[in-house]
């Protein structure tokens, strides 16, 4: 048993110098000193936005630090109960068990930050700004973009993660036209850029008076939030900027001016609505970061599509579907690329959705490797 123990106590070791070689503990500490003397500056508070993103960086930095710490000192203790139980055989049975338990955890906490290690692409340590939109199948696809909008403001509650509810769009009946929200946390691009795609539900619908079986989708975007360095230039000719009134559910005024904006870009067709902030102009300000954020993402996209049919590579490397929720004849979500699959579909609405994260993150991996 010992030597079992033992065996993987160096398995765990070895994947925690893999995870330490890319996280980099020392930078993290230079950049969490650098952080704290800026959020102790005296005038900080004068730029409220600018705080909130000092502070919230410094802590995001000193909780991933602290992970890997943590983890490590994990591993020194297991060892240590370990070797307690081969010095001690009154107490070696009961160590043993206490032993497992917390290797398996150990196991599971470190498959998860190993994920970390995996979000290496360009804008992946971005922000995120997400966008759900209802499709075909009427008002059941209103409510289903509605229950996704609800499934991953849950699952970053659930990590601590800062989220923005930056415009939402209602369905007349019930549910949302569409949605547009930011997550703040160090790579949440790279950790959510795998939920992007068309998403299907599949259910007793409860707006149907016959109780019929309906299947609804709904599609999710994912682009890293712009920052002032990228240098996305939009020529003020190629914008249409239209101002409106604020509302919520059925209409209701939640604004007595015209403080909500659309924004198009002409060139490319997309459009961009805000109206979570109080102005117009700052409404405009957040409208153009998100579009100027897309226009990245399209500028990226060519620029992958070019180097793809220059390599001869036609594949494609995302289904239109790939993500189904059926709730009946069955309970049951799976991912149709990584085949991870769960039984507990309301589990998912509440935001458990980590291990299908998980498991899309390494699927992209291998689909890159193969490429």
């Amino acid at each position: 048993m010992a030597i079992e123990f033992s065996e993987e106590i160096q398995a765990l070791r070895t994947t925690m110098e893999n995870i330490i070689a890319v996280v980099q503990p020392d930078n993290l500490r230079v950049q969490i000193e650098e952080l704290s003397e800026k959020a102790a500056a005296p005038d900080l508070w004068d730029d409220p936005a600018r705080a909130q993103e000092v502070t919230s960086e410094l802590s995001h930095r000193q909780s991933e630090l602290d992970r890997v710490t943590t983890m490590s000192e994990r591993i020194d203790d297991l060892e240590a109960m370990v070797e307690m139980a081969g010095e001690d055989p009154d107490e070696a049975e009961l160590l043993l068990e206490e032993a497992e338990g917390d290797l398996a955890a150990l196991k599971k906490d470190i498959s998860d930050l190993e994920i970390r290690t995996l979000l290496d692409g360009e804008y992946d340590e971005r922000n995120a700004v997400i966008t759900i939109r209802s499709g075909a199948g009427g008002v059941d696809a209103a409510d289903f973009a509605e229950i996704l909008l609800r499934m991953y403001l849950r699952w970053a509650e659930r990590h601590g993660y800062p989220t923005k509810v930056m415009d939402t769009s209602y369905a007349e009946e019930a549910g949302l036209k569409s949605a547009t929200f930011e997550v703040q946390a160090p790579y949440a691009y790279g950790t959510l850029s795998v939920e992007a795609g068309t998403h299907r539900l599949v259910r007793i619908s409860p707006f149907d008076n016959q109780g019929r079986r309906q299947t609804s989708f709904a599609a999710v975007e994912v682009i890293p939030l712009i920052e002032s360095t990228d240098h996305i230039e939009i020529p003020e000719h190629e914008l249409k900027v239209d101002v409106f009134r604020s509302s919520g559910p059925g209409g209701q005024s939640v604004n007595t001016t015209d403080s909500a904006v659309r924004m198009t870009h002409i060139p490319t067709g997309i459009v961009v609505s805000m109206q979570d902030e109080k102005s117009q102009i700052q409404n405009r300000a957040a409208a153009l970061r998100v579009l100027q954020s897309r226009l990245l993402v399209l500028r990226h996209e060519e620029e992958q599509a070019k180097k793809k049919e220059l390599a001869g590579d036609v594949k494609a490397s995302w289904g239109d579907q790939m993500r189904s929720y059926v709730l009946q004849p069955y309970q049951m979500v799976k991912d149709l690329r990584t085949e991870f699959e769960s039984g507990n579909p309301q589990n998912v609405f509440d935001g458990d959705i980590d291990g299908f994260i998980n498991a899309g993150i390494r699927w992209r991996k291998n689909q890159a490797a193969e490429s």
